[in-house]
C-alpha cells in the first residue's frame, strides 16, 4: 500500500510544484517538492518503501522534465541513500537529517542534471548554474523542509501506525 499511495501523492506535488511553486522563482532556483517528499519519506523511522518512492518520483518527474531519466533516476537515488544513512546514523533527530539530505540532495540533483544537459549539447557553465540556480534552489528547498516534514510525518504515521504494546 505504501508503493501504490506514492503514485497520487508524488503525483499531486509534481503538478503543484510544475504549475504553482515553478512561478515563485528566487533569481532562477525553485523548490524541488517532489525531492523533499523523497527526503522527508526516507527519514522517517518505520518506512521501508523510500527506494520504491523514489524510483516512482523518478518516473513522474522525467514524464514532465526535457532531463534525461537516468540523470533524475540516479540524483533521487543517491539522495535517498544520503537519507537513509542518516536515518540510521541520527537516530532521533530526523529533522536535521532532512535539512542536510536536502541540501546535498539538491547539489547533487542539479549537478547530475547540469552533466546531462551539457552531455547532450547545452553549454551550461558551471558556475553561473551554481550561482543562479542551485544554490537559489537549495535555500527554497531548505525553507520548505520543516512543512515536508510535518505532511509527510504524519502520512507516514498513518500509513504505519505505531504498534501499542499491552
Amino acid at each position: 500500500m505504501a508503493t501504490l499511495i506514492a503514485i497520487p501523492i508524488l503525483g499531486l506535488l509534481l503538478i503543484l510544484q510544475s504549475a504553482i511553486v515553478s512561478r515563485i522563482a528566487l533569481i532562477q532556483g525553485t523548490a524541488d517538492l517532489v525531492l523533499l517528499a523523497l527526503v522527508a519519506w526516507a527519514v522517517q523511522e518505520r518506512v521501508r518503501t523510500a527506494w520504491q518512492w523514489s524510483i516512482v518520483g523518478s518516473l513522474l518527474v522525467s514524464v514532465v522534465s526535457a532531463v534525461p531519466l537516468l540523470a533524475i533516476l540516479a540524483g533521487y537515488l543517491l539522495t535517498t541513500l544520503i537519507a537513509v544513512l542518516l536515518r540510521q546514523r541520527l537516530w532521533g533527530v530526523r529533522i536535521l537529517g532532512m535539512f542536510t539530505a536536502t541540501f546535498v540532495g539538491t547539489l547533487i540533483t542539479h549537478a547530475m542534471t547540469i552533466a546531462a544537459l551539457q552531455l547532450s549539447g547545452t553549454p551550461i557553465p558551471w558556475d553561473m548554474a551554481l550561482n543562479t540556480i542551485t544554490l537559489p534552489s537549495a535555500l527554497l528547498n531548505l525553507i520548505l523542509v520543516v512543512p515536508m516534514y510535518a505532511l509527510i510525518g504524519d502520512l507516514a504515521n498513518w500509513i504505519y501506525p505505531e504498534e501499542i504494546e499491552i
